[in-house]
């Protein structure tokens, strides 16, 4: 029985490697996946998806606007789609998260879904807030701070190293932006441990 998944994590947890492993799963036995990615996340170039070890995939994009229901239901009409992943689903709508429930729901297609959970200020995106509240399945993909604890939050730093507490909830960026951090080091804003080494000199 098909299933909605959500398996998240803060950023360079190694997402999208398991969504292109879940990928080559399905296409080793015989089987049709369909890959789908956000059209704002081209860091890589539009409609591919990305792993920090190298690899990638064509995927086709969603924006905002897109039915994904309708999307899929199309492909299916023209070659079975056995499975579809999500890659960037913080960027989902909450309305395309539902239509994800109606694939698996009246569709029986299994929906694997790999994102953030939350932005760079620790708010839920509405997309990854839809998937907790509609998921059938949670999955939390553990990746560590550069302390050694789990890293639970994804800081926003500038060019500088210094963490970033305001501004648009979405921009595009890798690791010259971004820095996964565990709850402790984000809330001190500490990207870093010669961050936490200079604060300690100073409050001494």
């Amino acid at each position: 029985m098909a299933s909605l998944y959500f398996k998240f994590a803060a950023m360079n947890s190694g997402k999208s490697t398991q969504l292109l492993q879940a990928h080559y799963n399905y296409f080793e036995r015989g089987m049709n996946p369909m890959a789908l990615t956000a059209k704002i996340d081209d860091r890589f170039g539009s409609g591919k998806i990305t792993a920090r070890i190298g690899l990638d995939l064509h995927a086709e994009v969603f924006t905002p606007e897109t039915d994904v229901y309708a999307l899929v239901a199309k492909a299916h009409e023209a070659k079975k789609v056995d499975a579809l992943l999500i890659d960037e689903a913080q960027f989902l709508t909450p309305a395309q998260v539902m239509e994800c429930a109606r694939l698996v729901d009246d569709m029986d297609i299994p929906v694997m879904c790999y994102g953030l959970k939350t932005d760079f200020m620790g708010k839920l995106f509405p997309g990854s807030e839809a998937l907790l509240r509609f998921a059938d399945n949670l999955e939390e993909i553990k990746t560590i701070c550069w302390c050694g604890r789990k890293a639970t939050h994804t800081a926003r730093v500038t060019s500088k190293g210094d963490v970033v507490r305001e501004g648009a909830q979405i921009a595009i960026g890798g690791n010259d932006m971004y820095v996964s951090l565990c709850r402790k080091h984000f809330m001190r804003g500490e990207p870093a441990a010669q961050k936490a080494s200079d604060k300690d000199k100073a409050a001494a």
